[in-house]
């Protein structure tokens, strides 16, 4: 007999093999075959996101089948989430229809992000999700059809996994119990190893042998090097913010004291500080030309400008740096202070000055959710927040609020207090996006080497500049006439999302400016016209600056005195002007791109770093010295200090934690 009639089983005159081997070969024919089907997907899911999130389809190819990238953990990561998601619905590829159209909407979301905004999207932007819903009216305005178009993929797309869903369940089999317990046995703990390596902040010799490298200094290389899926889960730990390397007590201790106790003025100055939305001067376009010119009186009173950490929008964190006098660069890459951080009394301009009796008083004439200013500004010590919801209803300009009708309801708090004052307010009427025909009786007139549309944008946008303009004529005009000394202080948050105009004038080769530009590239692409006037001076010169030392410029203006905002910030002052997270400045103009992964930090600005870390997350050990106003007498009950998670809504939640 042949050697394959002797183990051929079907050959008379052999015992059969038992019943049970070709059950448990079929079924183990049926599990490879599912997992391959399994990982096929996976694939497919994979290379659809990142043509999504990178707008290219040999960027996807690329990504997956490049041997020094991360495409292929990419794959393996989805396969186990759908057979941890099967294992759970109970059916064989199930968890497709929850996991795709998710991830899509992520990717996609995090294309137009960077497109309008030059950066990716971060776990973190679902904390102010409300805030683009609210927008949403303005950008249907900007792009109809796009937004006829995306409605109408919606509904469909809804009405698809519906039917796919229900196909599903007649179609599929269900999962036994014991394959969906051994689909959780191999799927859970893969997982949960994963997601431990993920912490950025720590090394991982796993995470480094399958090609992830978190680039957290440059997300945009981090999106492109690690694909959507990964750096977006990198950047889930930044709600952690921990300890910089050398922070302590002593380390505190041993940072330059401050010379002298804080102190104001007899007289105490009332001061105006006017953040103005978006406000730029568009002159700067090439080729384009506006008649009159647009921001006249901001020209004739200018003292310097801002260096805004951003661009195109994420105003709220310039506003952070401006009252506080902390610094974004100190803090996770894509973070939003005001929505992650601030839980509990912080310092600021407000806290002091309300400590040596002044009225503080904010107005921000729209919702005060946005941007989660509500809490943010009781955390600061503002005494009150005149949002939409408190205040009348007021005139609009296009769409929103006008600044005329922002202006005069400063004048009217103004000339109301009876007490020396701190005003601060956020304009909204300059809000991006410029539509042509935004306002219907244009006074101004543009000639430009951009298309029509570029044209009718710039149009649009010059409008409002001119209308901001002439609110800070208006308010420098009534504290002239007031015998009270006042400041006035007057800022763009940062350039408008003007999108293709920059790049059909040549200002810029895309909608968006890269993040790590040479410093006069940045200088072009950050800074906005700053006003510091007083009524008794005039107008006081700063250079370009970073908004976190706009306290510094400010009650120097006044001649108010503190430890930290004018003393710590003063010695910083001297030796740099610009504390951005790529780049540093000095006060000679000397630039170091990069200067956060360098191995040690120049003194001062190692201290500035202990300093905000300590007030925002450690022990506060620096507040009897430095903000003896947070804590009268200087006795607190502080925690210790270390790494803190903060949670979002701590702050409503004990409220009498203020």
């Amino acid at each position: 007999m042949s050697l394959t009639a002797a183990d051929d089983d079907t050959q008379p005159g052999n015992d059969p093999a038992p019943e049970t081997a070709r059950p448990m070969s079929r079924r183990a024919l049926a599990c490879v075959r599912t997992l391959s089907i399994t990982i096929l997907i996976a694939l497919l899911l994979s290379f659809s996101i990142e043509m999504v999130a990178r707008g290219s389809v040999t960027g996807a190819l690329g990504f997956l089948f490049e041997p020094y990238q991360p495409g292929w953990t990419t794959i393996a990561v989805f396969a186990l989430i759908f057979l941890a998601l099967d294992a759970i619905l109970g059916r064989t590829h199930q968890a497709i229809l929850i996991v795709a159209p998710l991830f899509l909407i992520l990717a996609f979301a995090g294309h137009q992000k960077a497109y309008y905004l030059g950066d990716p999207l971060y776990p973190t932007d679902f904390l102010y999700a409300r805030q683009i819903v609210e927008l949403l009216p303005l950008l249907v305005a900007d792009r109809p059809w796009l937004a006829a178009g995306m409605v109408i993929a919606s509904i469909a797309g809804v009405l698809l996994l519906v039917f796919l869903w229900r196909l599903w369940l007649r179609k599929l089999p269900r999962l036994s119990l014991g394959n969906r317990v051994a689909r959780l046995i191999v799927a859970l703990p893969a997982l949960a190893f994963f997601a431990s390596i993920m912490d950025y902040a720590t090394f991982s010799w796993t995470r480094d042998r399958l090609q992830i490298l978190p680039m957290m200094w440059d997300q945009k290389e981090n999106y492109a090097k690690n694909g959507f899926l990964l750096a977006f889960a990198l950047n889930v730990p930044m709600a952690k913010v921990s300890a910089p390397d050398g922070y302590s007590e002593e380390a505190i201790a041993a940072a330059p004291q401050p010379a002298g106790a804080a102190s104001v003025p007899l007289n105490r100055p009332d001061i105006i500080m006017v953040m103005s939305e978006s406000f730029w001067d568009p002159t700067q376009l090439p080729g384009t030309n506006i008649t009159p010119d647009p921001m006249q009186h901001v020209r004739e009173l200018r003292s310097g400008s801002v260096f805004s950490p951003e661009f195109g929008g994420m105003t709220a964190n310039v506003e952070f740096e401006a009252l506080t006098g902390f610094s974004n660069a100190f803090l996770p890459y894509g973070s939003i202070p005001y929505q992650q951080y601030v839980r509990d009394r912080l310092p600021s301009m407000a806290s002091f000055l309300k400590s040596e009796g002044y009225d503080t008083l904010a107005i921000h004439p729209f919702e005060g959710w946005f941007w989660n200013r509500t809490p943010v500004y009781k955390a600061f010590g503002f005494d009150r927040f005149l949002s939409a919801e408190k205040l009348p209803n007021m005139e609009l300009r296009g769409k929103l609020v006008s600044d005329a009708a922002l202006t005069e309801r400063i004048i009217a708090e103004a000339d109301a207090e009876t007490k020396p004052f701190f005003l601060f307010a956020v304009s909204l009427q300059s809000h991006g996006p410029y539509e042509p025909n935004r306002y219907g009786n244009a006074t101004h007139t543009v000639s430009t080497t951009g298309g029509p549309w570029a044209k009718e944008t710039i149009l649009s946008y010059a409008e409002g500049i001119a209308d901001a303009d002439k609110g800070l004529l208006d308010l420098v005009e009534w504290a002239q006439r007031r015998d009270r000394p006042t400041i006035v202080v007057f800022f763009g948050d940062h350039l408008p999302p003007l999108g293709p105009a920059y790049v059909d004038t040549g200002y810029l080769e895309n909608p968006v400016p890269e993040r790590r530009e040479a410093a006069d590239s940045m200088a072009l692409h950050r800074e906005t016209p700053l006003v510091i006037w007083s009524n008794d001076s005039g107008s006081v010169q700063s250079g370009s600056i970073s908004p976190a030392f706009l306290p510094l410029e400010i009650f120097r203006a006044a001649g108010i005195q503190h430890p930290y905002y004018t003393d710590f910030l003063g010695q910083v002052r001297e030796q740099f002007r610009v504390v951005e997270r790529n780049m540093l400045i000095g006060a000679d103009d000397a630039s170091t791109p990069d200067w956060l992964r360098e191995p040690s930090l120049p003194p001062l600005i190692r201290d500035f770093r202990f300093l905000q870390y300590d007030m925002m997350f450690g022990g506060q050990h620096a507040a009897p010295a430095y903000f003896p106003e947070m804590w009268p007498g200087n006795e607190r009950d502080t925690p210790p200090h270390g790494d803190r998670i903060i949670g979002f809504n701590q702050f409503e939640a004990e409220p009498s934690a203020l």
